[in-house]
């Protein structure tokens, strides 16, 4: 999309019921689509029928570092390669209004494979307060778009990414929640291949509510990095 060009929004009563109903949307620039969306709203119901995973239990987010902080310490290293200062530098001058807390935060200068799973305490900077859900639920999508696709790369690290593009973004929500509250995000990657990669998503809520599943499938396009001394 140009965020320059206002978007023009069609929206299709695709079906209308009793407890749920569904809306189809296209945003349109140019006269092209741009982007697709389907959401299915349902009225609040009851269920004896209920059960859900069990949260990972991972040290709290005060116990852990910003990413902006574990940057920071890598920036310190006198012996730093400058490409990868220069790296560094891109990526602590991006303004993301999202506040990251890694688990187990990744070497980003080892290239050996890892399990294609991550941990982040993640929230919304700033105060949102107890305003309509939908509020909360349009910040989470923004935030479980944040690095998750390169959990499909963990096993692959030798690799230089050329291309990585989301081709569907899928959202279940199942409880109420806070976008401005810590959440622990679970991502996990069951399958990669044919330059394709599929990645999974939980959001938990600190008392350990499942509050949003996702899902997501993109391209993956890399080229094989040289072997150079990472300092």
């Amino acid at each position: 999309g140009d965020p320059k060009v206002p978007v023009l929004y069609e929206v299709e009563r695709t079906r209308t019921g009793k407890s749920f109903s569904v809306r189809s949307v296209k945003a349109i620039q140019h006269g092209k689509p741009i982007f697709t969306c389907q959401a299915s709203f349902q009225l609040s119901q009851e269920s004896p029928v209920q059960h859900q995973f069990t949260m990972p239990a991972v040290p709290p987010p005060e116990e852990l570092l910003t990413q902006e902080e574990l940057i920071q310490k890598f920036l310190q290293n006198p012996n730093l390669a400058e490409r990868y200062r220069k790296r560094l530098n891109k990526i602590q001058a991006e303004d993301v209004p999202i506040d990251i807390k890694p688990v187990n935060p990744p070497d980003i200068f080892c290239s050996e494979p890892q399990e294609p799973k991550q941990l982040f305490w993640v929230r919304a900077r700033g105060y949102i307060g107890e305003t309509d859900m939908k509020v909360h639920c349009c910040v989470a999508a923004y935030i479980s778009d944040y690095a998750f696709l390169g959990t499909a790369l963990l096993p692959h690290r030798q690799y230089r990414i050329q291309f990585m593009v989301s081709l569907d973004h899928s959202m279940w929500f199942h409880a109420p929640f806070r976008a401005d509250h810590w959440m622990l995000y679970e991502c996990e990657s069951p399958w990669t291949g044919g330059c394709r990669g599929l990645v999974q998503g939980r959001l938990w809520r600190r008392d350990g509510v499942l509050a949003v599943t996702c899902a997501q499938e993109g391209v993956i396009r890399v080229e094989q990095m040289p072997n150079q001394s990472k300092l």
